[in-house]
């Protein structure tokens, strides 16, 4: 396993093109204060003073695109609801093309975090799975934009908003497109023939058991990136960094030091990042490194954020 040192260089993303595909909510904090434990039930009690809302899931990834200077489309299916509205223009500010499939019998998938003193105290998710017939015609517009793209990256949080990813990728494949996948729950076959799976360490041992060792791990890593025809794994590792199995080997990211403030996120900007910066020309190595370094710095912010090229050049110098 070999390992990297300094960091490449930072490619020109304004011509790099992202198509973002997948499930998609609307992050919505309430912050507040606590100074009592309320007399109903052992549990605080929150005076809340400010609230944000922020695009999440799907939306967070192209966001993340747009935030680091790609021409950043989003394909999803959202409900015909207000938090949809907020959605559509939180993404508008965010410089992201949207292709919102509304479906009146959707809730748009909310999930509302309560933070008092800079902790979160509960989390509450509003959700439900997409009709069919939307999900169809989110396929045929999915048919009519690849070409128009560099890079495709289906989201999957598991809501539904992916039925149809098997045909996505051997869609996306058939015209040479990359596709990069951020996986869920366990069923991995459905992401065969894709160029990169990105699981974190927990779904990755989900879907091949634990390891007790790095050679273990590559030996399992290894199998399952065979198994599903792919060009690459990428498992991202939380404080151990993230390792990338190839075929000709396998490269290690080791995690820069910083304070974690919030992991929330982190995912959405490894894959946009990696997107993004295969777009634009760099090999995959390269974009790894980078992807890491973007984590690095989203992981100081607060809940669902993006990385701007300022910031990774400015950390990087630092």
């Amino acid at each position: 396993m070999s390992a990297s040192s300094s960091l490449p260089v930072i490619p020109d993303t304004r011509a790099a093109r992202v198509l973002v595909v997948g499930d998609v909510m609307l992050d919505r904090y309430w912050f507040g204060e606590v100074s009592r434990i309320s007399p109903e039930a052992p549990v605080p009690v929150v005076h809340v003073q400010r609230s944000e809302e922020r695009p999440g899931g799907a939306a967070n990834v192209a966001r993340n695109a747009a935030a680091l200077g790609a021409q950043s489309a989003l394909l999803s299916v959202v409900g015909d609801d207000e938090p949809a509205q907020a959605l559509s223009r939180l993404l508008d500010a965010d410089g992201v093309r949207q292709c919102l499939h509304r479906d009146a019998n959707l809730s748009t998938t909310i999930k509302l975090r309560v933070l008092g003193r800079q902790q979160q105290l509960l989390r509450i998710d509003f959700e439900n799975a997409p009709a069919h017939e939307v999900l169809a015609r989110a396929l045929q517009e999915y048919e009519s934009l690849i070409a128009d793209y560099d890079v495709i990256v289906l989201s999957d949080y598991g809501k539904g908003g992916l039925a149809h990813i098997e045909r996505m990728i051997a869609l996306a494949r058939a015209a040479g497109k990359c596709v990069l996948i951020d996986p869920k729950g366990d069923n991995y076959a459905r992401y065969r023939g894709a160029s990169l799976l990105t699981p974190n360490r927990a779904e990755l041992r989900q879907v091949v058991g634990s390891w007790s060792s790095e050679a273990e791990l590559e030996r399992k890593a290894q199998a399952l990136r065979a198994e599903l025809q792919l060009d690459a794994l990428l498992v991202t590792r939380s404080e151990e960094g993230m390792t990338l199995f190839r075929e000709d080997g396998v490269v290690h990211e080791g995690t820069r030091a910083q304070e974690v403030f919030d992991v929330s996120g982190a995912g959405d900007t490894v894959i946009a990042t990696l997107a993004v910066m295969l777009a634009s020309g760099s090999d995959l190595a390269s974009a790894v490194r980078l992807s890491n370094h973007a984590a690095g710095i989203v992981v100081a912010k607060l809940g669902t954020a993006t990385v701007t090229l300022d910031e990774m050049r400015t950390e990087k110098q630092g």
